[in-house]
């Protein structure tokens, strides 16, 4: 007998269907009236015939035509959802799809697996399953660490050993023991009491990367939950079956306690969860619909899922990841604005960077020489002022890879401890089976990641600064010889004006996230946790200051290509032209004034989006330089920069002295 499950404002109703040939109007009505006999008040309704209704699927939101079979409309067990006429949206509601609902109607369950030990996994690999891209399974090496460590937890029980959090209470009730007959109803009440997060909740890509981080953790063998708990939590995982995780809420230690929490609560089957096929619902129901059956937590086994820095962590990956991306990109269109301004080569000489030997800043000089090298790719702009007489150019242009190069670098610094953090066990306490016993001690505390974190946002905000100062001088025609703004006839059109603002406004929004979280604390749980990291906020405000860099950048991008159609029909280098033609096939020139927040948008998809990207258009020239100009070199990784003279031949402009340095 088909079944399905219903959502009327905010509940979620079991429909049987006994006849094939009800219509999908019928199961409205069916829905709303088991609805009213839930409540004391009908609902507010006086019947069922009163109430006017619309039909859409959970799943990508389609609506449905009420007199279509339900047999014909939908899928046994699919969710959907009765949207009443006039109602008003309560603040607190929860939507049946998250923002972006339409990346989800195409979802397909990937059939590729990533097995997880614990100690392999990569930045890359956690972003992916993000994603979607993979599956999980474990390698053999981790089943068996994780059933010893599981046996030491055995033993504890049977001998009736005081072990913190296994036979005790938490924090500040370490001392109180708990009789083995309550040993379960511990783990669930923990799960519980700490699922206290608030906030929007994370995306789906976030709570699958949070969850695939977890499972890798608990993959160590440090942890002591069964295997047949963790492989409940990857056969979840493998369904896309996503718990409610509010994004504020933890303060990095003892771990992210409030976000895990939520985590574990979905898996046990109560509180909300989410999954490409019922989008949010009553996690029994989700865990239900997709063949699964909610965790039964065993003594120990609470404190495994919610202990650990794995909120801060994952965020962290896809910061990191994000800002090496951005960090590329910045390169390419920084180098597209000399262009246009008419600048020089010759502060990129290798000889100056040899003197100066930080791999990022030679990695960043090195790009613009395979970009902007005239004898390898003439560019005509280059040549239309070989002879001009200005002596050098501002530093926004000129110092490029001193500023842009120590990003790069702290975006390195920080992916190791990244790549650290996401391979370690951060329990407590930690399950040590070679010497069959536990040990209470402090690895939840996420002082490494929120610290990087921080670090990483003060460094890559530097990109959107000196962007924005570009930006500047592209609009400003008395630095660039180029129309006010970018546009014709202005004063009738307004051009780039606001646009500039609006990269204004997020530098300076920047300013203040990048003050640092980790340089606070709180006591918390009765002083017993007396030192915090604040590595959540550290996160997320990481990642908010890298979607500003990029959309700062994406301007610059726009602005710069606008530059270009002031200088035609010269043209520029032939990657920088690449570059100039993708931005086109989604973004017009700026003729005359048209809503602009699109064309942003546009280019900023252009900056994230792997597969068109300006770094995917521009790399194949980069790394062919690098071959014909590095003997016997291999491809460097976005933060693996290589060293050495790398020679370029430059005659663009008269030698810029310094003879009027500062």
């Amino acid at each position: 007998m088909p079944r399905y499950t219903v959502h009327v404002r905010g509940e979620w109703l079991a429909v049987p269907c006994l006849n094939c040939t009800n219509t999908v109007g019928w199961l409205g009505k069916e829905a709303v009236r088991r609805y009213m006999k839930n409540k004391p008040d009908n609902g507010g309704f006086a019947s069922v015939e009163e109430v006017k209704f619309y039909i859409r699927r959970c799943k990508g939101l389609g609506l449905l035509d009420l007199d279509d079979r339900v047999e014909d409309a939908l899928e046994d067990n699919e969710f959907v959802e009765v949207v009443i006429e006039g109602d008003i949206m309560s603040p607190d509601f929860i939507p049946s799809q998250p923002e972006g609902v339409h990346l989800y109607s195409k979802y397909r369950e990937p059939e590729q697996y990533i097995s997880l030990d614990g100690n392999s996994l990569t930045t890359e690999d956690l972003v992916d399953l993000g994603k979607g891209l993979y599956k999980i399974k474990l390698t053999p090496a981790a089943e068996a660490k994780v059933n010893q460590s599981r046996e030491v937890i055995e033993r504890i029980i049977k001998e009736q050993t005081v072990v913190y959090g296994i036979t005790t209470g938490f924090g500040k009730f370490a001392r109180t023991v708990i009789p083995n007959s309550k040993l379960k109803e511990l783990q669930v009440n923990l799960v519980r009491s700490h699922s206290a997060g608030v906030g929007k909740p994370l995306s789906p890509e976030r709570s699958r990367m949070l969850l695939a981080l977890r499972i890798n953790v608990l993959a160590k063998g440090y942890s002591g939950i069964s295997l047949g708990t963790l492989q409940q939590v990857i056969e979840a995982f493998n369904a896309s079956c996503l718990p409610y995780i509010p994004e504020k809420g933890t303060v990095g230690a003892s771990g992210d306690l409030a976000p895990l929490s939520h985590l574990a609560l979905g898996l046990i089957g109560e509180g909300k969860m989410w999954s490409p096929k019922s989008g949010w619902a009553d996690a029994k129901y989700v865990l239900e619909a997709h063949g699964l059956r909610p965790i039964t937590l065993k003594p120990k086994e609470g404190l495994a899922l919610i202990n650990g820095t794995q909120m801060i962590t994952s965020l962290g990956c896809e910061a990191v990841e994000r800002a090496g991306a951005i960090a590329r990109q910045a390169d390419i269109i920084a180098a597209l604005t000399l262009e246009v301004l008419k600048g020089t080569t010759r502060a990129f000489d290798s000889d100056i960077h040899t003197v100066r030997p930080h791999r990022g800043q030679a990695e960043v000089a090195f790009r613009f020489r395979s970009l902007l090298d005239s004898d390898h790719h003439p560019s005509e702009i280059a040549e239309s002022h070989r002879f001009c007489d200005r002596v050098q150019d501002a530093y926004t242009m000129r110092c490029c890879p001193q500023v842009h190069g120590v990003v790069n670098d702290t975006i390195a610094f920080v992916k190791d401890i990244m790549t650290t953090e996401i391979n370690s066990a951060t329990d407590n306490p930690m399950v040590f089976a070679e010497r069959a016993e536990t040990i209470s001690g402090g690895n939840f505390h996420g002082e490494y990641p929120a610290k990087a974190l921080d670090y990483l946002a003060i460094g890559v905000h530097e990109l959107a600064a000196i962007s924005e100062r570009r930006i500047e001088r592209l609009c400003n025609p008395s630095l660039s010889e180029l129309p006010a703004f970018l546009v014709t006839e202005g004063g009738l059109n307004s051009g780039f004006m606001i646009a500039h603002c609006t990269a204004a406004a997020l530098v300076s929004e920047n300013k203040a996230l990048c003050h640092p979280s980790s340089v606070d604390s709180l006591s918390t749980s009765a002083a017993t946790e007396d030192h915090v990291s604040m590595g959540g906020w550290a996160a997320r405000k990481a990642l908010r200051v890298i979607e500003h860099v990029e959309q700062v950048l994406a301007i610059e991008l726009l602005a710069a290509c606008q530059g270009i159609e002031f200088l035609r029909p010269l043209r520029t280098t032939t990657p920088l032209e690449k570059v100039y033609d993708l931005v086109r096939s989604v973004v017009r020139p700026w003729m005359k004034d048209r809503f602009m927040a699109p064309d942003i948008e546009a280019a900023h998809r252009l900056l994230v989006e792997q597969k068109a990207s300006v770094w995917e258009v521009a790399k194949p020239y980069i790394e062919k330089y690098r071959r014909e100009h590095i003997p016997e070199s291999r491809p460097v990784s976005p933060t693996a920069f290589s060293l050495g003279s790398l020679e370029m031949n430059t005659h663009v402009c008269h030698d810029h002295g310094h003879q009027n340095e500062l």
